[in-house]
């Protein structure tokens, strides 16, 4: 098993956060089996693109909220680290209130 859970779509409040307040956030390590992603399909060519971490965050993003972790943004960076078979990942992690 490489995530917790495979969701669709994000059960947690919105967060509102931007792009740099994201990037005000230092990444942390974070255990593939403990994130529930919010995404069930992903598009090959994002996995596969030589590119794809060019435009955005280095790090995924991910969401705490009433005890799960919610991999809100980097579902391919996430897989890309399954296959290299890591199990931890560097990600940065929003605290939601409950």
């Amino acid at each position: 098993m490489i995530f917790k859970m495979i969701g669709e779509g994000r059960p947690y409040p919105d967060h509102g956060l931007s792009h740099r307040e994201w990037a005000r956030i230092p990444p942390r390590q974070i255990r593939l089996d403990m994130l529930v992603t919010t995404k069930a399909v992903l598009d090959l060519n994002s996995l596969l693109a030589k590119d794809s971490t060019f435009y955005g965050d280095l790090f995924p993003h991910v969401v705490q909220w009433r005890g799960d972790l919610y991999l809100e943004d980097g579902l391919h960076r996430a897989l890309r680290a399954a296959l290299h078979q890591r199990s931890v990942l560097h990600a940065r992690i929003l605290e939601l209130e409950n």
